[in-house]
């Protein structure tokens, strides 16, 4: 049946409740919702009238597209302030990786002054040269200084400059000539123009410097910040002025860094030093640097400094870069297709010359057989002015530059497509920092995790030697604000949390120890039952007969009746070379022809551990299909902690439960066991960088079965690329039908509910960063409410809204201690924002590297939780994850929606345009390209925890 006919016809069986308690019938509710329908248009209308009354001369009807008056006066949800901090836990001092900020007051009555700055080409177009702005705006500080009054820049490297004071006058312009790019100069090597012949002299041009090019720069004024908005950031004054200070501050570090010779990626800088490369495989390499941003805390401004890391491309001999890419032996065996687009826009190094230039592609030819035309300047009277020589010959017997090995391998292009200017392999050489921006394998990653842990003595030790080798007093910009930073840590309270109580099998309790537990000797709290089941291996090397003999055993210890399975299907040896959509057909023929009914479960094995191409069409097959539960594994080392963890997930997919909150069982969560709650987990998972038309993946995971808050259940679909809001949330389809995530949500928790509706609806929300908290508040929000209004007009249930946040750079130490933080570490003080409600949790006990704790952040609160009360909820749910034995980092209903996006991704397999793009992913807008959709699951699974 197809789900959305479903979930319509569902609704017909369902009574929901209006404020007074009788139910409402469908028929009843669908003319509540034209009643409103109808009510809203007569508004919108009497809007249009009294507004064609007002503008009388503009007789032009409102085109539908016009959001009406009373939308545009809609007041915005805005963050919540703290109401209060906590106060339960085991009292720990902490230090943070801020450093205290101090200005002086001898400048509060000064103003930065922003500055827009246009520079052009001579013949007025807009310059285009990423990185050239800074190199140009340095030259119009050297040269134009007393018409600048002397003053020191600091400049964003794009449009905007901000001065100390203001420059002589509102509006200046300047004209500088700077030598012309490297990659556009051709000292020493061949340019064939056109025709193919070189320049008239290339020894000449060897003596001559390199061409010059002429830019206009224009200075105008744009605003002026008051400096005393640093003053009310230090004094935990929020205003946009302090944003916008902040800001000026945030540049001038970039600046400093800048002058380094540091790559800069957004607020981090990498410093060219090899000692700080670590080699992941494949020609990439982790770049360890700095992050460094200023914060508004409730301890005044502060300086964030972490540890960051980007990827950069392997630099030297470009050979050596192609060979690690592409895995190969020697230069002879490069794939050089794959090599053309992987080269393209890098910068090389020539060698003698000492050049910077650009790739633009290949030569088609090697280079003892690429020709070009050389001008013949000894030719005597009656000869050829012109002659056809090799680029190997060129090198080699013009040039007396010895070539190894290039003779037989393409030679780089560093011109133009229709003017070639080609240099052999072994010249060349790939310039340092560099970045790589497509997606790491699995395999480089796990190796860049690996390499780059660092215990939290280690991380403390670099932090402090960053901050004196960038020696930040030195900065003239930040000597004219006032501002200086401190050279120490600074301290906070922290408090541990004492770990929740749990349930296991015949109703024992279990007190988790350093954030973990096992079962050992124990049963899970509701073990399922597994009996029509079969087992596919797609070629795997295993024993099937001990493994699947273990599994029994292991599921028995553990409470898990299995029954021996109907069958075990090995895949035909002559299929393992057909497409992965192929093989998992045939399997499924060769299961449909052996069994008398469709199994409740198949175990599946897959040949390889990570990213095999049989998973996503596998599970595509059985739950968008069949709505089978499957679980796949790869197994290399079989024991019993294996089959245990393979256990947890088929009990919790098949509706068995683990363990339970004792608070739960009870039921006794403070406010959730009060009222009817749910609980949403909401991600949105996008392509990988360079896959700019991939869709992204919106998943939305809700608990069930209320008052317990450890079942869950996911929706989930596709929507534009790039796009971080949920749009998909209501999706009104006409006046009686919506097919949007949250009906099917509501739905599902009022049937497995006792009929009731959430009272309390708490959303945690993943992915989204300061700057988009007005839009989850504003849109998402918006579009749940309207999702409510339309099951039941008279329908207001009260909203939590909290943003976890992983991607931040804020850690905690133990002073004097080189262990990381216990487990149920929570700091909502000192470093936390100077207004609003958030705070830091490290739920999870940090055995590798230092801890990243989770950023809460409290968006809004209409339920009314006391501060102690939402932070034990929030820790709670880092116990309530069925995958595993330990407190997570971050609550369960978003590693669930994280879960769920990437295994339905694996269902479509989009278009990979990732090789042929550029090495930037480009950002599509919402709604430029029809977005495909995933397929629905089987009512069956749809319900299940399938992503487990």
């Amino acid at each position: 049946m197809d789900p959305q006919t479903h979930s319509h016809s569902q609704t017909q069986t369902l009574g929901f409740s209006n404020s007074e308690g009788c139910e409402i019938d469908t028929a009843e509710r669908i003319s509540c919702g034209l009643r409103l329908w109808i009510h809203l248009s007569q508004m919108e209308m009497g809007q249009m009238s009294k507004m064609g009354q007002m503008e009388t001369m503009d007789v032009v009807p409102l085109r539908a597209d016009i959001a009406p008056e009373p939308v545009k006066k809609k007041n915005l949800r805005l963050p919540i302030a703290r109401r209060g901090l906590g106060t339960k836990g085991q009292k720990i001092p902490l230090l943070t990786n801020h450093f205290k900020v101090n200005v002086t007051n001898s400048n509060k009555e000064e103003h930065f002054f922003h500055y827009s700055v246009l520079v052009t080409y001579e013949d007025g177009r807009p310059l285009d040269g990423k990185g050239a702005g800074r190199r140009i705006i340095d030259r119009v500080h050297e040269t134009y200084n007393s018409e600048l009054g002397g003053k020191d820049f600091a400049y964003d490297g794009e449009k905007s400059l901000f001065t100390v004071g203001s420059l002589p006058r509102n509006k200046l312009e300047f004209s500088v000539v700077l030598e012309d790019t490297p990659s556009n100069r051709n000292n020493g090597s061949i340019n064939a123009d056109g025709d193919g012949s070189p320049n008239e002299s290339d020894r000449k041009r060897l003596r001559r410097p390199g061409r010059t090019k002429t830019f206009n720069v224009e200075i105008s004024y744009a605003a002026k910040i008051p400096m005393k908005a640093i003053g009310e950031a230090l004094r935990g004054q929020e205003s946009e002025n302090s944003q916008e200070a902040l800001r000026v501050l945030d540049i001038i570090l970039r600046q400093h860094a800048s002058k380094q010779g540091c790559l800069l990626v957004r607020q981090s800088f990498f410093h060219n030093d090899p000692k700080s490369f670590v080699d992941v495989g494949g020609g990439v390499l982790g770049c360890r640097g700095f992050h460094s941003s200023f914060r508004t805390t409730q301890g005044g401004l502060s300086l964030n400094i972490d540890v960051s890391t980007t990827m950069i491309i392997q630099p030297g001999p470009v050979v050596d870069f192609l060979i690690s890419s592409q895995n190969v032996r020697d230069p002879f065996s490069l794939d050089w297709t794959k090599a053309k687009r992987t080269l393209k826009n890098l910068r090389v190094k020539t060698s003698p010359t000492n050049l910077e230039y650009k790739i633009t592609g290949l030569s088609e030819r090697p280079c003892k057989e690429q020709l070009f035309t050389l001008r013949n300047k000894n030719a005597k009277d009656g000869e050829d002015g012109e002659i056809e020589v090799t680029v190997y010959d060129y090198f080699v017997n013009h040039r007396n530059i010895p070539l190894r090995y290039s003779g037989d391998l393409p030679c780089i292009n560093v011109g133009k497509p229709k003017r070639p200017t080609y240099i052999p392999l072994e010249l060349c050489e790939l310039v340092s920092l560099q970045r790589y921006t497509k997606a790491l394998s699995t395999l480089q990653r796990s190796s860049l995790v690996e390499k780059s842990r660092q215990k939290p003595q280690e991380r403390m030790s670099i932090l402090s030697n960053a901050l004196k080798i960038n020696n930040y007093d030195g900065e003239p910009m930040l000597r004219a604000c006032g501002v200086s930073i401190g050279n120490s840590f600074t301290q906070v309270d922290g408090r541990v949390l004492p770990a929740p109580k749990l349930k296991v099998g015949n109703g024992d309790d279990f007190f988790p120890r350093n954030g973990r537990w096992n079962f050992n000797n124990k049963k899970l709290v509701k073990p399922t039952k597994i009996e029509r089941w079969v087992v596919v291996n797609f070629s795997a090397r295993c024993d099937l007969k001990a493994l699947v003999r273990d599994l029994i055993k292991c599921g028995d210890m553990k409470g898990i009746a299995i029954d021996p399975p109907f069958d075990v299907f090995e895949e035909n040896p002559q299929s393992r070379r057909a497409p992965p959509m192929v093989r998992v057909e045939r399997m499924f023929e060769d299961i449909q022809s052996k069994l008398p009914g469709q199994p409740q479960f198949i175990l599946c094995l897959l040949p390889e551990r990570k990213n095999s191409a049989l998973y996503g069409p596998w599970k595509r097959k059985n739950l968008a299909e069949y709505g089978i539960v499957t679980q796949c594994i790869a197994p290399t080392r079989v024991n019993d902690q294996y089959l245990t963890n393979v256990l947890l997930k088929i009990n919790a997919k098949l509706g068995g439960l683990n363990s339970l909150l004792a608070v739960e069982f009870s039921p006794s969560i403070p406010v959730v066991s009060k009222a009817p709650t749910i609980i949403l987990g909401m991600d949105v998972s996008h392509g990988s960088p360079g896959q700019s038309d991939i869709p992204s993946i919106a998943a939305v995971v809700s608990s069930r079965h209320w008052p317990l808050i450890s079942r869950y259940r996911a929706s989930v679909r596709t929507q534009s690329p790039k796009v971080e809001m949920i749009d998909s949330l209501f999706k009104r389809v006409s006046d009686t039908e919506d097919d949007g995530i949250m009906r099917e949500l509501l739905l599902d928790f009022y049937t497995s509910s006792g009929k009731r509706k959430p009272d309390q609806i708490i959303i945690f929300r993943d992915g989204v960063s300061e700057s988009q908290f007005n839009q989850v508040l504003n849109i998402e929000l918006d579009q749940i409410i309207e999702a409510c209004k339309f099951l039941d007009e008279s329908w207001c249930p009260k909203f939590v809204v909290i943003i976890a946040q992983k991607n931040h750079h804020t850690k905690f130490f133990q002073p004097q201690s080189p262990d990381n933080v216990p487990p149920g570490t929570i700091i909502d003080n000192r470093i936390c924002h100077p207004k609003n409600n958030d705070f830091y949790l490290c739920a999870q006990a940090g055995m590798i590297g230092t801890t990243r704790p989770t950023h809460y952040h409290v968006l809004l609160d209409d339920v009314g939780f006391s501060a102690d009360d939402l932070q034990e909820l929030v820790h709670s749910l880092s116990y309530v994850y069925q995958r595993s034995t330990t407190a997570i980092s971050v609550v369960a209903p978003i590693c669930y929606a994280h879960l769920a996006a990437t295994q339905m991704s694996q269902f479509v397999k989009f278009e990979d345009a990732s090789e042929t793009s550029s090495s930037h992913g480009g950002t599509t807008s919402a709604g430029a390209v029809p977005v495909p959709q995933l397929p629905r699951l089987k009512e069956n699974v749809a319900n299940s925890m399938f992503f487990c």
